[in-house]
């Protein structure tokens, strides 16, 4: 029998292709989406109506799929966004909303998957992550704060989780050329602004990521890395996938962390 896998933030950038590529090689893949007029079904990809900041959506979404296939045998929880703001600009909201979707996100459509997987006695969650869970860099503190926690969620829940057979993983995502920046990156209007004490940095720093996503490689090595997770059992926990990720994260456990920052000084020219 296929296994199911339901997938959030599938509705563009890496989720939907990740979700489409796993459709096309035999899973049933429900693909969470925001837009309820979005929900349709083609082969084995659904797309379904789920939004990680509203638990009955969420709890909406997964009772469907049991209802229809009795199981969800793999969670990829993959939405999130990020903040653009220095510390001293970032508001209340913009705050919250980075951790309710990037953190809280992942907590409850966790949360209400493992009761299933518990039962079954069975079960993958991989969490969409990023080098940035693993390093800083200036005006994302929000976003690498969100990512720091994520990872911190991994750790966690892998030792809960340990006595009934499932398994969870992190994925740490480089750059990859998707539409984060048009529709991912929410951008601060008091950091952006002319009037900035952080102009000269936002001016150096922004142009180096936008040209890094925008003209990134395609993301299918994070469809790839999420199908690998999932057929073998012995996969690494934390899983770096993509340029930047690959170069820093093993950079990050071998140098300490004056050199660390240093080298991240150097390379981006901060």
């Amino acid at each position: 029998m296929s296994k199911v896998v339901l997938i959030t933030g599938a509705s563009s950038g890496m989720g939907e292709l990740t979700a489409t590529f796993l459709s096309e090689n035999g899973y049933i893949v429900y693909a969470g989406t925001r837009d309820k007029d979005a929900e349709n079904t083609q082969g084995n990809l659904h797309n379904i109506y789920l939004d990680v900041t509203k638990t009955q959506t969420i709890k909406d979404a997964i009772k469907t799929i049991i209802q229809k296939e009795g199981q969800i045998d793999v969670l990829v929880n993959n939405a999130g966004y990020g903040l653009l703001a220095t510390v001293e600009d970032g508001t209340d909201e913009e705050m919250l909303n980075q951790f309710d979707v990037n953190v809280f996100g992942v907590l409850r459509v966790t949360r209400e998957v493992l009761p299933y997987m518990r039962n079954k006695k069975s079960g993958v969650i991989i969490n969409i992550s990023s080098f940035l869970g693993k390093m800083g860099l200036p005006l994302l503190a929000h976003y690498n704060a969100s990512k720091y926690a994520v990872e911190g969620i991994v750790d966690s829940l892998r030792f809960e989780s340990l006595p009934f057979g499932i398994r969870v993983h992190s994925i740490q995502s480089g750059l990859f050329g998707t539409n984060f920046v048009e529709n991912g990156l929410v951008a601060n209007a008091q950091t952006t602004s002319e009037n900035s004490p952080y102009k000269a940095l936002v001016s150096h720093f922004v142009p180096i990521v936008a040209k890094a996503i925008n003209e990134g490689p395609s993301p299918q090595p994070i469809a790839d890395a999420v199908k690998n997770i999932i057929e073998d059992e012995d996969a690494d926990i934390f899983v770096p996938v993509g340029g930047e990720a690959e170069t820093f994260v093993p950079l990050r456990r071998t140098l300490d962390d004056k050199e660390f920052e240093q080298k991240i000084q150097k390379t981006f020219g901060i």
